[in-house]
């Protein structure tokens, strides 16, 4: 029972072991000239005017959300269309319920505005 311990104790050292030599190795070999100028915030090419912490409105996450939603959607719709011919006529009601109830959240998040983009 004490091997199985030893094995993983083994393992546990040997990989920060591994994590201590990698960093080692990194701090050893990194450029050691730092500048003004390196040291400056880079966005995207694009000097950088007043701060540049700028808060999204919560709309574009909610936008966001929605969109993930509706592409999980036809993840499982995709194996369900596969395998339409030998599905019996429990799964295509089962389906039928699965899409209305997503048609009623796309319809509460339109009336709500969720998918208004400006």
């Amino acid at each position: 029972m004490l091997y199985g311990y030893a094995v993983v104790g083994l393992y546990l050292l040997m990989s920060a072991a591994l994590l201590g030599a990698t960093l080692l190795l990194w701090w050893l070999l990194r450029p050691k000239k730092p500048n003004p100028l390196k040291l400056e915030t880079y966005e995207c090419g694009v000097q950088t005017v007043g701060d540049a912490w700028v808060q999204f409105r919560a709309q574009y996450y909610i936008f966001a959300l929605i969109f993930v939603l509706f592409d999980v959607e036809a993840v499982f719709l995709f194996p369900w269309a596969v395998a339409y011919n030998r599905l019996g006529l429990y799964a295509v009601i089962e389906m039928a319920l699965f899409l209305l109830l997503l048609l009623g959240g796309l319809l509460y998040a339109w009336r709500k505005g969720a998918l208004e983009w400006v």
